[in-house]
Protein backbone atom coordinates (compact mmCIF):
# COMPACT_ATOMS: atom_id res chain seq x y z
CA UNK A 1 0.00 0.00 0.00
CA UNK A 2 1.22 3.57 -1.08
CA UNK A 3 2.67 5.67 2.11
CA UNK A 4 -0.15 7.64 3.80
CA UNK A 5 -2.50 5.17 2.72
CA UNK A 6 -4.17 3.02 4.36
CA UNK A 7 -6.82 0.01 3.97
CA UNK A 8 -9.21 0.14 6.65
CA UNK A 9 -11.41 -3.02 8.02
CA UNK A 10 -14.72 -3.08 10.29
CA UNK A 11 -14.63 -5.19 13.55
CA UNK A 12 -15.77 -8.21 11.80
CA UNK A 13 -13.07 -8.57 9.41
CA UNK A 14 -11.03 -11.82 9.07
CA UNK A 15 -7.68 -9.41 8.19
CA UNK A 16 -7.90 -8.43 12.07
CA UNK A 17 -6.75 -11.75 12.88
CA UNK A 18 -4.37 -12.62 10.01
CA UNK A 19 -7.64 -13.56 7.60
CA UNK A 20 -8.26 -12.75 4.02
CA UNK A 21 -10.13 -9.04 4.06
CA UNK A 22 -13.62 -9.62 3.37
CA UNK A 23 -15.29 -5.73 4.30
CA UNK A 24 -15.79 -2.95 2.46
CA UNK A 25 -14.54 -0.47 5.10
CA UNK A 26 -12.55 1.86 2.25
CA UNK A 27 -9.10 3.11 2.71
CA UNK A 28 -7.73 5.98 5.18
CA UNK A 29 -5.54 8.83 3.44
CA UNK A 30 -2.88 10.90 5.71
CA UNK A 31 -0.77 13.40 5.05
CA UNK A 32 1.33 15.11 7.99
CA UNK A 33 1.55 19.09 8.59
CA UNK A 34 5.09 20.56 9.79
CA UNK A 35 3.67 23.70 10.19
CA UNK A 36 1.03 22.72 12.61
CA UNK A 37 2.52 19.35 13.75
CA UNK A 38 0.04 17.59 13.53
CA UNK A 39 -1.76 14.63 11.12
CA UNK A 40 -4.60 14.99 8.48
CA UNK A 41 -6.36 12.12 8.20
CA UNK A 42 -9.40 11.22 5.79
CA UNK A 43 -11.61 8.03 4.67
CA UNK A 44 -13.18 7.21 1.29
CA UNK A 45 -14.62 4.27 -0.12
CA UNK A 46 -12.05 3.78 -3.23
CA UNK A 47 -8.39 3.55 -2.91
CA UNK A 48 -8.44 5.54 -5.96
CA UNK A 49 -10.50 8.87 -4.03
CA UNK A 50 -7.80 8.32 -1.39
CA UNK A 51 -5.08 8.56 -3.68
CA UNK A 52 -6.21 11.74 -5.38
CA UNK A 53 -6.85 13.91 -2.51
CA UNK A 54 -3.72 12.77 -0.81
CA UNK A 55 -2.15 14.41 -3.95
CA UNK A 56 -4.05 17.19 -3.75
CA UNK A 57 -3.26 17.58 -0.06
CA UNK A 58 0.44 17.37 -0.40
CA UNK A 59 0.47 20.07 -3.17
CA UNK A 60 -1.39 21.92 -0.65
CA UNK A 61 0.78 21.13 2.38
CA UNK A 62 3.65 22.58 0.30
CA UNK A 63 2.02 26.06 -0.81
CA UNK A 64 0.96 26.09 3.24
CA UNK A 65 -2.96 26.42 2.07
CA UNK A 66 -4.04 22.91 3.92
CA UNK A 67 -5.06 24.18 6.99
CA UNK A 68 -8.14 26.38 6.61
CA UNK A 69 -10.13 22.81 4.80
CA UNK A 70 -9.31 20.82 7.58
CA UNK A 71 -10.69 22.90 10.09
CA UNK A 72 -13.83 24.16 7.94
CA UNK A 73 -17.07 22.11 10.01
CA UNK A 74 -19.83 23.68 8.02
CA UNK A 75 -22.42 21.18 6.04
CA UNK A 76 -22.77 22.09 2.37
CA UNK A 77 -26.14 23.83 3.26
CA UNK A 78 -25.09 25.56 5.61
CA UNK A 79 -21.93 26.72 3.22
CA UNK A 80 -24.34 27.43 0.75
CA UNK A 81 -26.23 29.73 2.28
CA UNK A 82 -23.33 31.95 3.91
CA UNK A 83 -22.25 32.00 -0.09
CA UNK A 84 -25.10 33.45 -0.90
CA UNK A 85 -25.41 35.81 1.52
CA UNK A 86 -22.05 36.45 0.18
CA UNK A 87 -22.99 37.23 -3.23
CA UNK A 88 -26.66 39.13 -2.06
CA UNK A 89 -23.77 41.72 -0.79
CA UNK A 90 -21.52 41.60 -3.26
CA UNK A 91 -18.78 40.55 -1.21
CA UNK A 92 -18.49 36.97 -2.79
CA UNK A 93 -18.57 37.89 -6.69
CA UNK A 94 -17.88 35.76 -10.07
CA UNK A 95 -14.58 35.26 -10.80
CA UNK A 96 -13.89 38.29 -13.62
CA UNK A 97 -16.77 39.83 -12.99
CA UNK A 98 -18.48 42.42 -10.84
CA UNK A 99 -21.53 41.21 -9.18
CA UNK A 100 -23.83 38.45 -9.42
CA UNK A 101 -27.52 39.20 -11.36
CA UNK A 102 -29.76 39.07 -9.57
CA UNK A 103 -31.99 36.04 -11.63
CA UNK A 104 -28.82 34.00 -10.77
CA UNK A 105 -28.80 34.76 -6.94
CA UNK A 106 -32.26 33.47 -6.88
CA UNK A 107 -31.80 30.92 -8.92
CA UNK A 108 -29.19 29.47 -6.52
CA UNK A 109 -31.34 30.07 -3.30
CA UNK A 110 -34.21 28.16 -4.88
CA UNK A 111 -31.56 25.24 -5.85
CA UNK A 112 -30.56 25.03 -2.25
CA UNK A 113 -33.67 25.54 -0.89
CA UNK A 114 -35.98 23.04 -2.64
CA UNK A 115 -33.10 20.92 -3.97
CA UNK A 116 -30.07 20.83 -1.68
CA UNK A 117 -31.04 21.67 1.79
CA UNK A 118 -33.45 19.06 2.07
CA UNK A 119 -31.48 16.06 0.75
CA UNK A 120 -28.43 14.38 3.03
CA UNK A 121 -25.79 15.61 1.12
CA UNK A 122 -27.02 19.05 2.59
CA UNK A 123 -26.14 17.86 5.82
CA UNK A 124 -22.52 16.71 5.00
CA UNK A 125 -19.67 18.82 5.82
CA UNK A 126 -18.21 20.64 3.46
CA UNK A 127 -14.68 18.86 3.62
CA UNK A 128 -16.66 15.45 3.56
CA UNK A 129 -18.87 15.58 0.50
CA UNK A 130 -17.39 13.43 -2.24
CA UNK A 131 -18.04 13.11 -5.96
CA UNK A 132 -20.39 9.83 -5.48
CA UNK A 133 -22.43 12.35 -3.17
CA UNK A 134 -23.32 15.05 -5.89
CA UNK A 135 -23.85 11.71 -8.52
CA UNK A 136 -25.83 10.33 -6.26
CA UNK A 137 -27.95 13.51 -5.68
CA UNK A 138 -28.13 14.47 -9.67
CA UNK A 139 -29.23 10.64 -10.22
CA UNK A 140 -32.07 11.09 -7.99
CA UNK A 141 -33.32 14.43 -9.01
CA UNK A 142 -32.89 12.72 -12.80
CA UNK A 143 -34.90 9.71 -11.43
CA UNK A 144 -37.82 12.25 -10.53
CA UNK A 145 -38.39 13.21 -13.89
CA UNK A 146 -36.16 16.58 -13.84
CA UNK A 147 -34.20 17.80 -16.85
CA UNK A 148 -30.91 17.20 -17.55
CA UNK A 149 -31.06 21.29 -17.71
CA UNK A 150 -32.61 21.20 -14.37
CA UNK A 151 -30.30 19.26 -12.59
CA UNK A 152 -27.60 21.03 -13.49
CA UNK A 153 -28.81 24.32 -12.38
CA UNK A 154 -29.31 22.42 -8.72
CA UNK A 155 -25.69 21.37 -9.26
CA UNK A 156 -24.73 25.14 -10.03
CA UNK A 157 -24.48 27.08 -6.68
CA UNK A 158 -22.29 23.88 -5.76
CA UNK A 159 -20.07 23.84 -8.62
CA UNK A 160 -19.53 27.45 -8.13
CA UNK A 161 -19.03 27.46 -4.16
CA UNK A 162 -16.08 24.82 -4.65
CA UNK A 163 -14.67 26.64 -7.66
CA UNK A 164 -14.05 29.46 -5.81
CA UNK A 165 -12.95 28.02 -2.74
CA UNK A 166 -10.45 26.07 -4.46
CA UNK A 167 -9.45 29.44 -6.50
CA UNK A 168 -8.67 31.02 -2.66
CA UNK A 169 -7.12 27.67 -1.31
CA UNK A 170 -9.84 27.29 0.83
CA UNK A 171 -10.16 23.69 -0.13
CA UNK A 172 -8.08 21.34 -1.79
CA UNK A 173 -10.91 18.90 -3.60
CA UNK A 174 -13.39 19.66 -5.19
CA UNK A 175 -16.17 17.37 -5.39
CA UNK A 176 -18.49 19.01 -7.95
CA UNK A 177 -16.30 17.69 -11.12
CA UNK A 178 -16.85 15.61 -13.54
CA UNK A 179 -20.46 14.74 -12.81
CA UNK A 180 -22.44 13.26 -15.35
CA UNK A 181 -25.20 14.05 -16.81
CA UNK A 182 -26.81 12.74 -19.71
CA UNK A 183 -26.34 15.56 -22.86
CA UNK A 184 -30.07 16.15 -23.34
CA UNK A 185 -29.53 14.83 -26.98
CA UNK A 186 -28.85 16.98 -29.42
CA UNK A 187 -28.74 21.02 -28.61
CA UNK A 188 -31.56 23.22 -30.86
CA UNK A 189 -29.91 25.34 -33.63
CA UNK A 190 -30.16 28.88 -32.54
CA UNK A 191 -33.22 30.53 -34.25
CA UNK A 192 -31.66 33.27 -36.76
CA UNK A 193 -33.74 34.86 -38.97
CA UNK A 194 -32.54 36.33 -42.11
CA UNK A 195 -32.68 39.72 -43.74
CA UNK A 196 -36.02 39.29 -45.62
CA UNK A 197 -37.27 37.26 -42.61
CA UNK A 198 -36.15 40.03 -39.97
CA UNK A 199 -37.85 42.54 -42.80
CA UNK A 200 -41.35 40.57 -42.51
CA UNK A 201 -41.32 39.91 -39.01
CA UNK A 202 -41.23 43.60 -38.41
CA UNK A 203 -43.38 44.59 -41.16
CA UNK A 204 -46.21 42.33 -39.16
CA UNK A 205 -46.28 43.96 -35.73
CA UNK A 206 -47.80 47.09 -34.72
CA UNK A 207 -46.26 50.31 -35.01
CA UNK A 208 -45.29 50.75 -31.51
CA UNK A 209 -43.46 47.74 -31.38
CA UNK A 210 -41.49 47.71 -34.45
CA UNK A 211 -38.54 49.50 -32.93
CA UNK A 212 -38.38 47.82 -29.85
CA UNK A 213 -38.07 44.32 -32.07
CA UNK A 214 -36.19 46.06 -34.93
CA UNK A 215 -33.37 47.15 -31.87
CA UNK A 216 -33.12 44.01 -31.37
CA UNK A 217 -32.68 42.58 -34.27
CA UNK A 218 -30.20 45.07 -35.66
CA UNK A 219 -28.10 46.40 -32.80
CA UNK A 220 -28.38 42.59 -30.41
CA UNK A 221 -29.09 44.16 -27.13
CA UNK A 222 -30.26 41.73 -24.61
CA UNK A 223 -33.55 41.70 -23.44
CA UNK A 224 -32.43 43.41 -20.31
CA UNK A 225 -30.63 45.95 -21.91
CA UNK A 226 -33.46 46.77 -24.34
CA UNK A 227 -35.46 47.42 -21.32
CA UNK A 228 -33.08 50.08 -19.77
CA UNK A 229 -32.03 51.45 -22.47
CA UNK A 230 -32.18 55.49 -21.83
CA UNK A 231 -32.71 57.95 -25.12
CA UNK A 232 -29.47 59.62 -24.05
CA UNK A 233 -27.69 56.30 -24.67
CA UNK A 234 -28.73 57.13 -28.58
CA UNK A 235 -26.61 58.98 -30.29
CA UNK A 236 -27.65 59.95 -33.51
CA UNK A 237 -25.09 62.17 -34.33
CA UNK A 238 -22.60 59.25 -34.01
CA UNK A 239 -24.36 56.71 -35.07
CA UNK A 240 -23.82 54.59 -31.85
CA UNK A 241 -25.71 53.12 -29.33
CA UNK A 242 -24.48 52.62 -25.83
CA UNK A 243 -25.23 50.02 -23.62
CA UNK A 244 -24.81 50.74 -19.60
CA UNK A 245 -26.79 48.93 -17.75
CA UNK A 246 -29.96 45.76 -18.07
CA UNK A 247 -32.95 45.17 -15.96
CA UNK A 248 -33.74 42.72 -13.53
CA UNK A 249 -37.63 42.10 -13.29
CA UNK A 250 -37.33 42.27 -9.35
CA UNK A 251 -34.70 44.58 -8.60
CA UNK A 252 -35.35 46.73 -11.88
CA UNK A 253 -31.79 48.69 -13.27
CA UNK A 254 -28.72 46.51 -12.30
CA UNK A 255 -25.27 46.33 -13.80
CA UNK A 256 -24.37 44.83 -17.17
CA UNK A 257 -23.85 40.66 -17.22
CA UNK A 258 -20.17 41.87 -17.04
CA UNK A 259 -17.43 44.42 -17.81
CA UNK A 260 -17.92 43.67 -21.54
CA UNK A 261 -21.32 44.05 -21.20
CA UNK A 262 -21.04 48.05 -20.91
CA UNK A 263 -20.23 48.72 -24.95
CA UNK A 264 -20.94 50.92 -27.83
CA UNK A 265 -22.92 49.14 -30.75
CA UNK A 266 -22.69 50.70 -34.51
CA UNK A 267 -26.21 52.54 -35.03
CA UNK A 268 -26.64 50.79 -38.58
CA UNK A 269 -29.26 53.09 -40.75
CA UNK A 270 -32.33 50.84 -41.39
CA UNK A 271 -32.48 51.11 -37.14
CA UNK A 272 -31.68 54.79 -37.30
CA UNK A 273 -34.85 54.92 -38.87
CA UNK A 274 -36.98 53.49 -36.32
CA UNK A 275 -35.75 55.07 -33.54
CA UNK A 276 -35.22 58.28 -34.86
CA UNK A 277 -39.20 57.98 -35.46
CA UNK A 278 -39.70 56.24 -32.57
CA UNK A 279 -37.89 59.35 -29.89
CA UNK A 280 -39.77 62.07 -31.93
CA UNK A 281 -43.24 60.48 -31.78
CA UNK A 282 -42.79 59.38 -27.86
CA UNK A 283 -41.46 62.91 -26.93
CA UNK A 284 -38.99 61.41 -24.42
CA UNK A 285 -35.53 62.51 -24.15
CA UNK A 286 -32.32 62.11 -21.51
CA UNK A 287 -32.65 60.03 -19.10
CA UNK A 288 -36.27 58.62 -20.22
CA UNK A 289 -36.46 54.90 -21.24
CA UNK A 290 -36.69 54.16 -24.83
CA UNK A 291 -39.22 51.52 -24.85
CA UNK A 292 -40.57 51.81 -21.22
CA UNK A 293 -44.66 51.41 -20.38
CA UNK A 294 -43.78 55.21 -19.13
CA UNK A 295 -40.19 57.00 -18.85
CA UNK A 296 -39.47 55.56 -15.95
CA UNK A 297 -41.31 52.01 -16.14
CA UNK A 298 -39.60 48.94 -17.99
CA UNK A 299 -41.61 47.03 -20.30
CA UNK A 300 -42.77 43.09 -19.53
CA UNK A 301 -41.42 41.39 -21.58
CA UNK A 302 -44.17 38.77 -21.78
CA UNK A 303 -46.59 41.71 -23.23
CA UNK A 304 -44.22 42.87 -25.89
CA UNK A 305 -43.46 39.19 -26.88
CA UNK A 306 -47.62 38.82 -26.27
CA UNK A 307 -48.76 40.96 -28.63
CA UNK A 308 -45.69 39.82 -31.68
CA UNK A 309 -47.06 36.38 -31.60
CA UNK A 310 -50.79 37.60 -32.00
CA UNK A 311 -50.05 39.59 -34.79
CA UNK A 312 -47.85 37.17 -36.52
CA UNK A 313 -50.44 34.76 -35.75
CA UNK A 314 -52.99 37.09 -37.64
CA UNK A 315 -50.89 37.23 -40.83
CA UNK A 316 -50.19 33.31 -40.76
CA UNK A 317 -54.32 33.05 -40.58
CA UNK A 318 -54.73 35.38 -43.19
CA UNK A 319 -52.03 33.46 -45.50
CA UNK A 320 -53.73 30.04 -45.07
CA UNK A 321 -57.05 31.67 -45.69
CA UNK A 322 -55.77 33.02 -49.34
CA UNK A 323 -53.72 29.57 -50.15
CA UNK A 324 -56.92 27.93 -49.39
CA UNK A 325 -58.57 29.97 -52.32
CA UNK A 326 -55.50 30.17 -54.31
CA UNK A 327 -54.53 26.53 -53.45
CA UNK A 328 -51.05 27.16 -52.96
CA UNK A 329 -48.64 26.42 -50.15
CA UNK A 330 -48.46 28.69 -47.54
CA UNK A 331 -45.82 31.08 -46.32
CA UNK A 332 -46.18 31.29 -42.88
CA UNK A 333 -43.84 33.44 -40.28
CA UNK A 334 -42.21 31.98 -37.93
CA UNK A 335 -42.36 33.43 -34.28
CA UNK A 336 -39.06 34.30 -32.68
CA UNK A 337 -38.23 35.67 -29.62
CA UNK A 338 -36.59 39.21 -28.13
CA UNK A 339 -33.20 37.59 -27.19
CA UNK A 340 -32.95 35.06 -29.91
CA UNK A 341 -33.06 38.09 -32.64
CA UNK A 342 -29.79 38.79 -30.99
CA UNK A 343 -28.25 35.95 -32.65
CA UNK A 344 -29.72 37.22 -35.94
CA UNK A 345 -27.54 40.08 -35.44
CA UNK A 346 -24.59 38.37 -34.97
CA UNK A 347 -25.32 36.50 -38.08
CA UNK A 348 -25.70 39.63 -39.95
CA UNK A 349 -22.70 41.02 -38.75
CA UNK A 350 -20.74 37.53 -40.03
CA UNK A 351 -21.98 37.70 -43.21
CA UNK A 352 -20.97 41.13 -43.46
CA UNK A 353 -17.54 39.86 -43.12
CA UNK A 354 -16.94 41.49 -39.73
CA UNK A 355 -14.17 39.74 -37.75
CA UNK A 356 -14.33 37.52 -34.66
CA UNK A 357 -13.03 40.78 -32.56
CA UNK A 358 -15.64 42.68 -33.67
CA UNK A 359 -18.75 40.28 -33.09
CA UNK A 360 -17.52 39.73 -29.60
CA UNK A 361 -17.52 43.53 -28.80
CA UNK A 362 -20.33 44.37 -29.96
CA UNK A 363 -22.41 41.29 -28.63
CA UNK A 364 -21.15 41.94 -25.10
CA UNK A 365 -18.95 38.53 -24.80
CA UNK A 366 -16.21 38.90 -21.62
CA UNK A 367 -14.90 36.05 -23.73
CA UNK A 368 -13.78 35.22 -27.50
CA UNK A 369 -14.67 31.70 -26.77
CA UNK A 370 -17.98 32.33 -25.91
CA UNK A 371 -17.92 33.94 -29.45
CA UNK A 372 -16.79 31.22 -31.25
CA UNK A 373 -18.40 28.66 -29.09
CA UNK A 374 -21.95 30.16 -30.04
CA UNK A 375 -21.55 31.76 -33.53
CA UNK A 376 -18.39 29.63 -34.66
CA UNK A 377 -20.75 26.93 -37.37
CA UNK A 378 -21.26 30.65 -39.29
CA UNK A 379 -17.89 31.96 -38.92
CA UNK A 380 -16.60 31.09 -43.07
CA UNK A 381 -13.67 28.90 -43.06
CA UNK A 382 -15.14 25.30 -43.63
CA UNK A 383 -12.86 22.61 -43.84
CA UNK A 384 -13.47 22.77 -47.87
CA UNK A 385 -13.40 26.45 -47.80
CA UNK A 386 -9.87 26.63 -46.24
CA UNK A 387 -8.35 23.47 -48.15
CA UNK A 388 -9.18 25.14 -51.32
CA UNK A 389 -7.75 28.49 -50.08
CA UNK A 390 -4.64 26.88 -49.43
CA UNK A 391 -4.38 24.93 -52.59
CA UNK A 392 -4.48 28.43 -54.55
CA UNK A 393 -2.19 29.84 -52.59
CA UNK A 394 0.51 27.16 -52.70
CA UNK A 395 -0.31 26.93 -56.42
CA UNK A 396 0.91 30.65 -56.64
CA UNK A 397 3.55 30.49 -54.10
CA UNK A 398 5.44 27.66 -55.09
CA UNK A 399 5.81 29.04 -58.94
CA UNK A 400 7.36 32.04 -57.80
Amino acid sequence: MAEGIRKRHSKGCSARDGGRCNCNAGYEASIYLAREDRRVTKTFRQRAEAKSWRAEARRAADKGTLRTSARDSRTLAGALRQFIAGMEEGTIRPKGRERYKPNTIRSYERALRVHIAPTGVGRVKVVDVRRRDLQALADELLGTGLSTGTVSNVLNPIQAFYRRAIDRDELIYNPSERIDLPDGGSKRPKRIASPAEAATLLAALESEDKPVWATAFYAGLRRGELQALRVRDIDLQSNLITVERGWDQVEGVIEPKSRAGRRSVPLLAILRDYLSEHVRRTGRSGDDLVFGRSRQEAFYASTVDGRAKRAWAAVNKREREATERERREPELLVPISLHLCRHTFASLMIDAGANPKAIQEFMGHSKIQTTFDVYGHLLPGSRDEVRERMNAYLRVATRR
